[in-house]
């Protein structure tokens, strides 16, 4: 059984058809990219699995469950976590503080108050921080990191409830190479333990970690299966030599 399965996704939005009946498949510690043109639908279909969007038709089951319908909350104590392409850390909070807040979002209103978790969770808020090369910096502001260091402090929050299914939106634009090159090396040290669906424009980093590709056009699936079929695809390879 799929983790994730995804049958004849569709969204509209008045009359613009963002998806049109598109499937998507994921397994347990599958990495998955979606590839495509400028608009044709890929931010729009991460949003509909996270529950940021609600689709116009179609199911999205997880872990055998429909969720179609569930809150991004519900969905989210399910097991998805989902990173936008804006970073969105706290700039005026300390790396630490940042992890440590996601880790403490399905603490007990009780245990915050009272502050029993903070003792308990930092060696945590450490292990992910040292993944992320980020112990360092712990004690300063988000705001003083790198763009690409905000970027990884934003994957180490999104991984900090140990979700099943790790959503991420271009987390490589604006990164200079040698930050991608370190994300990449940062994602598949991830691989023994989550799935992955990923948004990228940059096709040789998304070939390097992914198992398996879905190529979206204009709302439609226009290709699926693994890299080396990709690549050696000609639907595929006229929409890039053409569209983008």
């Amino acid at each position: 059984m799929p983790l994730l399965e995804v049958r004849g996704l569709t969204k509209v939005f008045g009359r613009l058809a963002a998806l049109s009946g598109v499937d998507l498949i994921v397994g347990e510690n599958e990495f998955h990219g979606l590839i495509g043109p400028n608009g044709s639908g890929k931010s729009t279909l991460l949003k509909c699995v996270a529950g940021a969007e609600l689709p116009t038709k179609g199911t999205i089951r997880f872990g055998g469950r429909d969720v179609t319908m569930d809150t991004p909350t519900e969905r989210a104590r399910a097991g998805i976590s989902l990173k936008f392409q804006i970073t969105s850390v706290l700039p005026a909070l300390a790396v630490y503080d940042n992890v440590l807040l996601a880790m403490q979002a399905r603490s007990s209103t009780a245990s915050l108050i009272f502050s029993r978790t903070r003792g308990p969770l930092h060696e945590r808020v450490m292990h992910m921080l040292e993944q992320f090369r980020l112990a360092q910096h712990s004690t300063e502001r988000a705001a003083a990191l790198s763009h690409g260091q905000q970027q990884w402090l934003e994957i180490a929050m999104a991984l900090a409830c140990k979700p099943r299914l790790l959503l991420l939106d271009e987390p490589t634009a604006g990164m200079s190479l040698e930050e991608r090159r370190i994300t990449g090396e940062l994602l598949t040290a991830l691989k023994q333990r989550y799935s992955l669906v990923i948004v990228e424009h940059d096709l040789d980093f998304i070939r390097g970690i992914c198992d398996r590709l879905t190529v979206l056009d204009q709302g439609n699936m226009l290709d699926c299966g693994t890299v080396s079929r990709i690549q050696n695809s000609s639907k595929v390879r006229e929409v890039y030599l053409t569209r983008v």
